[in-house]
Order: C-alpha cells, then structure tokens, then sequence
C-alpha cells in the first residue's frame, strides 16, 4: 500500500497526488512513468511521474479525472492509500549537453513538461517555456513553470490569460527573435505535438515528443501503444515514451488514440450507471 501524504486540487477536473513511494523515488528520472491501480478491483492506469524527492521518498503525478479509474483516485484523500504503484517505467529523457531549449506543454501536457524543463534548468540550460490551456480555469503548475524556466509564455485559446492563441504561434514567434535551440520538446495532445514538429523541421532544430497519451498497459504486451517511427514499429511504453517528432507518424496515431472511443464512453456509461444504482438503492 502507498500513503498518499498531500492532495491538490489544479483545476475542476485535475489533481496533483504526492505519493510515499521510496523504492522509486531512490531511481526515478525526468520522462518515466508509474503503474498504479487503486483497489483490488480496480484497472492498471500509466501515469507519468510529475515530480520526485528522493530524500522524503516520495512521487508526485498529476492526472484528469477522465474515466472510472481516474475518477475513483481522485476521490482518494491525504491519508489514504493506493493498492499498487510500480515504477520507475520507461526510458528517462536525455538531458545531456543541452544549452539552450524550449519545452512545450500543451494542456495536461504541461505537468509532463514542467518535471523535464526543471531537469535542463537545475542544469544550467537556458530555458523558454510556452504552456497552452483553453482558457484561464484549465491553466495549471504556473508557479512552478516560470520557477522552472528562464522566460515562461502561457497563451489561452480564447485569451482569457497570458496570451491569445496557440502554442505554436508562440515558437514561431521566439524562433523569429533568433533564438536557437539545441531542441524543442513538445509534450500535449498528438496535434499539437504534431504542428510543433512540422515546424521545426525544416528549421533543422531536434524535437523531442512523448507520446504517453497512446500508452494503456505500460508494458508493451498490450499493443494498444504501437506507433510508427522513422518507418519501424515501436511501442511508447517500451521504447519511449520520448520520440524525435520529425519520425513519428502521427496520422496514425491519432487515428489508433481514437479507435476505441466509443467503447470506452459505453464502458463508463455503465459504470456511472451502476454507481447511481447503488447510491438510490
């Protein structure tokens, strides 16, 4: 069982969970993720690691109440405990002699970026980072982001903070100031990760994606996280979740991201149905 020691709420629908986890906080690096499953009953669920303190021994994740299992660990509080919490999974992101970088979370996205982003600044990398919401009350870890970064834009679909339009207005913008980056790391929904590598592409600058959006089991024996890369199978769980965006085909994995959407909402419209039930009865 692992003791769940604080519980923030970011936004409606987002919370931070600080979870006392030694074993993997002794190990545990920017860009890999957990496994946990709340009760004995319960899914297994990836969740990228938001956050370590190997001297307190514990994890920190950042999840959206999305779905069954999401939902049932958003009703854990302080004190409480998960079932299971296994990590650290995946490959961790490369830091390595990197200057200068701009990091890009689009969304929940944001809470995968910061822990990278804090990584190259407790570095020495210069550190520009544009983080893009829908609107002001989705808009999460700002504090934490601009104490992470040398320059911090936050923009807003509809311009309700920081500034109006999409995170890749804003690279376009920064690039058109001369700035040069060693590489750009975009992490957020698959189109977004997919506009910001088409265009640095042509520019020549390494981009860096993490496609933890398509991952299920977390062990690659599922297959639900299969994606192309520079023209070979590969598993996000397995063999990333980091990826050079210019190889990814992301086509296909919107398309395979997208595929059991309907099931998955008939799933969760039973659960919550069942859930009434038992509430009336």
């Amino acid at each position: 069982m692992y003791r769940i020691v604080q519980k923030k709420t970011l936004n409606p629908q987002v919370k931070l969970m600080t979870v006392e986890a030694p074993a993997i906080a002794k190990k545990a690096r920017p860009g890999q993720f957990i496994i946990l499953r709340v009760h004995d009953e319960g899914e297994r669920i990836p969740l990228t690691i938001a956050g370590f303190d190997r001297a307190a021994g514990t994890i920190t994740i950042v999840f959206q109440e999305v779905g069954r299992t999401t939902r049932a660990l958003g009703q854990l509080e302080e004190g409480d405990s998960i079932l299971d919490f296994v990590g650290p999974l995946g490959i961790p992101s490369h830091t390595e002699g990197i200057r200068k970088a701009c990091v890009i979370g689009g969304g929940l996205g944001t809470a995968i970026a910061w822990p990278q982003a804090k990584a190259l600044h407790d570095l020495g990398a210069e550190v520009h980072m544009i983080c893009g919401f829908r609107n002001k009350d989705l808009v999460i870890l700002e504090d934490e982001v601009r104490a992470a970064s040398d320059r911090t834009i936050i923009t807003t679909d509809d311009g309700s903070n920081g500034v109006k339009g999409f995170v890749t207005d804003q690279l376009k913008a920064l690039l058109a100031e001369g700035n040069e980056y060693d590489v750009v790391i975009a992490i957020g929904p698959l189109v977004m990760m997919k506009f910001v590598s088409q265009m640095t592409k042509p520019l020549g600058i390494r981009t860096i994606v993490s496609l933890n959006p398509v991952m299920i089991d977390g062990t690659g024996m599922c297959g639900g996280c299969r994606v192309t890369v520079g023209g070979k199978t590969k598993f996000a769980c397995v063999d990333g979740p980091d990826f050079d965006g210019h190889e990814v085909d992301f086509d296909e994995a919107i398309r395979r991201s997208s595929m059991y959407r309907d099931e998955e909402k008939q799933s969760d419209e039973m659960h919550q149905c069942r859930m009434g039930g038992l509430s009336n009865g």
